[in-house]
């Protein structure tokens, strides 16, 4: 069977994926990372349904029924990042959406989340990270750093892991450096339903905070009307007059887990113009 075939299969039968041996792992992410280097820090969609998948983290049973429910000739697909680590399966998470993205790469897209990046930004506990060998650990990290950054839609949403980005405007997204500031906004940002722009660390967890004005300002700049987010699971899922939605779909932090649905047709103006689901 060719490795494109068995990709595609993956979408009718997704545990075959805990099958695959070392050197077909490894031939994944050799064609992953050349998929990804085909692509920008920003990716538009057009038309269509975006389906916005907040963070999985080794659920890899929420991926499979997002995958199986919305994968569809219609649809885009778009996770937001954060693929492994806290959950049971991340391994098995990875390598799914990896094949799935070789399989339908102009329906399927993959951010970048702070959880891919742990060998830009070292965090803890990183339980998938560590019980890589030290040649696979260098593969993922290579393959993961290279996933895209931000999703734009023309009818008024962008959507991206935690906090937007302080560049001049959105083609400034192309030429984000991983390991920049804009870029640790991107990965690590929180929001805070509070007066104000930059309001510094997080003493607990280190992650950038910011609040109304910063949003406001570069929505503005922007020239979008809500985004959609995940990476903070403690957040409202509503913010900033309805204008920040934050969904998560793993089961590893919320006991509910939602994706949003967005039709490319219609212009949204706030998360009222929005499908929030639970899976």
């Amino acid at each position: 069977m060719g490795e494109m075939k068995k990709y595609e299969r993956m979408i009718q039968d997704p545990d075959i994926v805990s099958a695959l041996t070392r050197d077909e792992i490894e031939n994944l992410l050799m064609e992953a990372e050349k998929r990804f280097e085909a692509e920008q820090n920003l990716i538009w969609l057009k038309s269509g349904r975006a389906i916005f998948v907040g963070d999985t983290h080794g659920d890899f049973d929420a991926s499979k029924k997002v995958i199986a429910s919305y994968l569809r000739p219609e649809n885009k697909v778009i996770f937001l990042g954060d693929y492994v680590d806290r959950g049971p399966e991340s391994l098995e998470n990875i390598n799914y959406l990896l094949s799935l993205k070789l399989a339908y790469p102009e329906h399927l897209f993959l951010l970048m989340g702070n959880h891919e990046a742990y060998g830009i930004t070292p965090f803890y506990p990183a339980d998938f990270w560590d019980r890589l060998d030290r040649e696979m650990h260098q593969r993922y990290a290579s393959v993961l750093t290279k996933l895209p950054l931000v999703v734009c839609t023309e009818n008024g949403v962008i959507a991206l892991h935690g906090a937007l980005p302080d560049v001049e405007n959105l083609e400034g997204i192309d030429e984000i450096v991983i390991g920049s500031e804009e870029w640790r906004q991107i990965t690590w940002g929180d929001w805070q339903e509070r007066s104000g722009a930059f309001l510094g660390d997080d003493m607990f967890t280190g992650r950038p905070q910011f609040g109304e004005d910063y949003f406001k300002e570069i929505m503005a700049r922007f020239g979008k009307n809500i985004l959609i987010r995940s990476h903070q699971p403690a957040a409202q899922r509503a913010m900033f007059n309805g204008r920040c939605l934050t969904i998560f779909t793993s089961s590893a932090y919320v006991p509910s887990r939602t994706i949003a649905i967005v039709d490319l047709g219609k212009r949204v103006m706030t998360v009222e113009d929005v499908s929030v689901e639970a899976i």
